[in-house]
């Protein structure tokens, strides 16, 4: 059969070879993934970064997690090339140049915090091939852990530089927010960046809407728990939201996107603002044409996160279904028909994932 297809159609059998080979690669990689999300949720790499090389009895013990369990998984990641492991000893190490980018507050960002989206993408592929035959959408409850993924994104990409790099993009915003302002941040999440702005600017007043019960009240909690009076967080689906001129500063990270109708929700934000109000946003900085995107950092799984979760979840609003690579063009582009005046787009160096908009009123 393949010498057939070879003579007639010019078949390139060792092309096809290679991309079998390919695909196999695809597949191991896939499965190391989901190891290095349990690897992540277990805290089993944050055990292993401090150890010497251990067996899996002391690793497992170190975690307090079954040996047996410890030990396949150990297999996985040994296979994947993640931890190293010494046949005569049977011992295990993970390289600290392998945590550097697989642990907790690592210095090259946590990048086992996506290998998340791996496993959930597993979980919820009866729900989204539904949709590929229906057209329908998804809500955001039918998504399990998803906040806690992108509060621990969120805290890794915004939180953590976000005095040293982010607010530095909106000039003399941090001067304005030290006297004592108001500001909300729109899609908020767990809040994490905006408990953060009211830690550190007691004089200012802010305010924290988002549509998922669950998120707000994990930040509810940590804002009792910190004892801060000067922050409001509220359950609130943002289509139609209309608060003419109450804010001198909005924010909205990751959020705008997933929205019903992103543009009538910019256009919402800039008559919310103050005159003389300042605008900060933050989204996926990929293009809006595809191939600009080939050689863009985890386009593959960013197209994949918006096929099963952002897209639905727009659609799943009666939205347009922009999906996570809507582009930074089409989010400048929004921007402009939403009335902000002077846009600027910004990208961190740390950062090739992102773009900041900053615009005002």
């Amino acid at each position: 059969m393949t010498a057939i297809l070879e003579k007639e159609h010019g078949f390139d059998h060792s092309a096809a070879e290679a991309f079998a080979g390919k695909v196999g690669d695809l597949l191991d990689a896939g499965a190391v993934a989901v190891m290095m999300s349990i690897g992540h949720r277990t805290g089993l790499f944050e055990t292993m970064s401090g150890m010497p090389p251990s067996t899996s009895g002391e690793i497992a013990a170190a975690a307090a997690l079954s040996e047996r369990y410890v030990r396949e998984w150990l297999a996985a990641m040994v296979t994947g090339r993640v931890v190293t492991y010494d046949p005569e000893r049977r011992t295990y190490r993970l390289p600290p140049e392998h945590a550097a980018c697989l642990t907790r507050n690592a210095p090259l960002g946590n990048l086992a915090v996506y290998a998340q989206h791996i496993a959930i993408m597993g979980a919820v592929q009866d729900r989204v091939q539904a949709c590929f035959e229906t057209g329908q959408g998804t809500s955001y409850g039918e998504y399990p852990c998803f906040h806690q993924i992108m509060s621990e994104d969120s805290g890794q990409t915004v939180t953590a530089g976000l005095f040293t790099s982010i607010l530095p993009l909106a000039e003399g915003i941090e001067a304005r927010l030290s006297e004592g302002i108001d500001v909300l941040d729109a899609g908020c999440g767990r809040a994490s960046a905006l408990i953060a702005m009211a830690e550190r600017f007691p004089r200012s007043r802010f305010t924290g809407y988002d549509l998922c019960q669950d998120a707000i009240a994990f930040a509810a909690e940590t804002v009792r728990e910190k004892g801060l009076g000067n922050i409001h967080l509220e359950v609130r689906d943002l289509t139609g939201f209309d608060e003419e001129k109450r804010y001198a500063f909005i924010t909205s990270f990751d959020a705008v996107h997933d929205q019903r109708d992103p543009l009538e929700l910019l256009r919402s934000l800039r008559r919310a603002l103050r005159p003389g109000g300042v605008y900060l946003m933050q989204d996926i900085g990929g293009s809006a044409r595809l191939e600009n995107n080939l050689d863009f950092p985890m386009a593959s799984l960013l197209y994949a996160v918006s096929c099963v979760h952002c897209t639905p979840i727009s659609l799943g609003q009666g939205g347009q279904g922009l999906g996570t690579m809507w582009g930074w063009e089409t989010a400048e582009q929004m921007l402009g028909e939403a009335g902000f005046r002077e846009v600027r787009r910004h990208t961190l160096a740390h950062d090739p994932m992102n773009v900041w908009f900053v615009a005002g009123r």
